[in-house]
């Protein structure tokens, strides 16, 4: 009796068995779903849009590449179909647009690249896109219809002309990028006669690097707005800060100048940053915590991938307790040392502080139309973070206010909107330093908000700060303000 009661347990239920198979498969069913939903979702335009997608050959054959046309209905980049059905890709802006817009030979870039799936996409009517491959005819592709503005892009290309450098315009409410510069730049209607030129580079110039989003640069003191922050959340009594300046600090026998030998007197953290005084900064840095401040340049995405379509370069930060000395927290605190930036990851931080601490994702692309003028796919607003609170946005923000109406922008005084702003001037070998500013306009309702640097020059004051104006100026001077 014993035995068969033992038999019995040792027996296995046939339906227990059959529900485990179905938990099994229904598991890896639902996997398998979420995979192919991550897929669509996120990694679908990176495969098709793959220079090893074999689909691009096969829509190539059929479709005529779609226009590149600004917001103000300007064609950027264009497809040229001669009597013998050669196809030139031609470009009326010449090298003023080629960094953002790039090129379709010798290796795309720019939104050739990244919208290059969708130039190659005819969404014409079904019919006559069946009757043109009966006859052997290619179908006209969509068009990409960007955000950039024209006029402001000429302005920011002509006031940034004869020197290195990078300009970004954005909308701080939106992240519309209205302008995008790079200098040195090419001509993509020339690349194929020029193209081993470009490539040997003999004087360095970089032209084919889109500087606004891959260059990397010491921020100089453009940073200090980070390093305020880090200071206010570490000293709730912020408001009563107070250093006496005398245009020299010394630390384990580093010695840190100010741009003013004869130092700033007693200076409370507003006009710290008004004056861009490197001595009381630099003796803020040495009193932060190096992995609060850490976790603070990572909320606000460096060390970080940028959430752009676009090729971009990661920002840079380096400063943590286990691996940093009191010097280098100092030179960190004023925007040397180790940390890097690009233009476009300036320009976001600065428009994070203009939008009330909100900070939008970065975009280029407004629509997709076809060739007859119906929207395919829009593209709206993105939040991608809140990295500061709106009250500490509001602080700051008052603090860049003081740096133009009695710092070092006071050339932006007695223009139609009110600006707020932060130059910099930062050291990299034995070069002039590199010139920043990063600001928006109006201060009291931001619509535009730029980052600007002009390398190896002098201070920001001297020649981005000019930049900045003409590009206001002409932002709120035109018709329609």
């Amino acid at each position: 009796m014993r035995k068969n009661k033992n038999a019995k347990k040792r027996q296995k239920d046939p339906k227990k068995s059959i529900y485990n198979v179905v938990y099994i498969f229904l598991g890896l069913f639902v996997l398998a779903m979420g995979y192919f939903a991550y897929f669509i979702v996120f990694r679908s335009n990176d495969v098709i849009n793959s220079t090893y997608n074999k689909r691009q050959s096969v829509l190539a054959e059929r479709v005529t590449r779609g226009r590149i046309q600004s917001a103000d209905g300007e064609t950027l980049a264009r497809t040229i179909v001669d009597k013998d059905g050669a196809e030139t890709r031609e470009y009326p802006y010449g090298e003023i647009f080629a960094p953002v817009v790039g090129r379709f030979a010798r290796g795309r870039s720019g939104l050739e690249d990244s919208e290059n799936i969708r130039l190659l996409t005819s969404n014409i009517n079904p019919i006559e896109k069946m009757y043109n491959d009966l006859i052997g005819e290619k179908s006209p592709g969509d068009n990409v219809i960007t955000t950039l503005d024209t006029r402001l892009q000429q302005v920011a290309y002509n006031a940034l002309k004869g020197y290195r450098g990078a300009v970004v315009v954005m909308e701080p409410k939106t992240g519309k990028i209205l302008a995008m510069v790079s200098l040195p730049s090419y001509d993509p209607n020339k690349i194929e006669e020029q193209w081993e030129t470009l490539v040997e580079d003999k004087d360095n110039k970089s032209p084919l690097l889109n500087r606004a989003t891959q260059g990397l640069y010491p921020p100089g003191s453009t940073f200090k707005l980070l390093t305020t922050l880090a200071y206010m959340r570490q000293n709730p009594s912020y408001d009563s800060y107070v250093y006496n300046c005398n245009g020299a600090i010394e630390e384990d026998g580093m010695v840190i100048h100010d741009h003013s030998s004869r130092g700033h007197g007693e200076v409370d953290l507003t006009r710290s940053l008004a004056k861009s005084c490197n001595t009381s900064y630099s003796n803020i840095g040495r009193s932060l915590d190096p992995d609060q401040f850490y976790a603070l340049a990572e909320e606000f995405l460096f060390n970080k991938n940028l959430p752009i379509t676009m090729a971009s370069s990661k920002s840079s930060f380096t400063l943590r307790k286990a691996n940093s000395s009191a010097k280098e927290a100092m030179q960190t605190a004023i925007g040397q040392g180790k940390t890097l930036i690009t233009p476009l990851h300036n320009a976001m931080i600065v428009s994070t502080i203009a939008n009330g601490g909100a900070m939008m994702k970065p975009y280029v692309v407004d629509y997709v139309e076809n060739a007859y003028g119906g929207v395919v796919k829009t593209y709206s607003p993105q939040l991608y973070s809140n990295p500061m609170t709106p009250q500490e946005a509001e602080y700051i923000g008052g603090m860049m206010r003081k740096v133009v109406t009695e710092g070092t922008a006071t050339k932006l005084m007695n223009m139609k909107a009110e600006a707020a702003g932060k130059t910099g001037s930062a050291d990299h070998g034995k070069e002039k330093a590199h010139s920043w500013f990063v600001g928006y306009a109006p201060y009291d309702n931001p619509e535009i908000a730029v980052s600007i640097i002009v390398e190896s020059v002098g201070t920001g004051s001297e020649y981005a700060v000019p930049i900045a104006r003409e590009i206001f100026e002409a932002y709120f001077n035109s018709e329609n303000k």
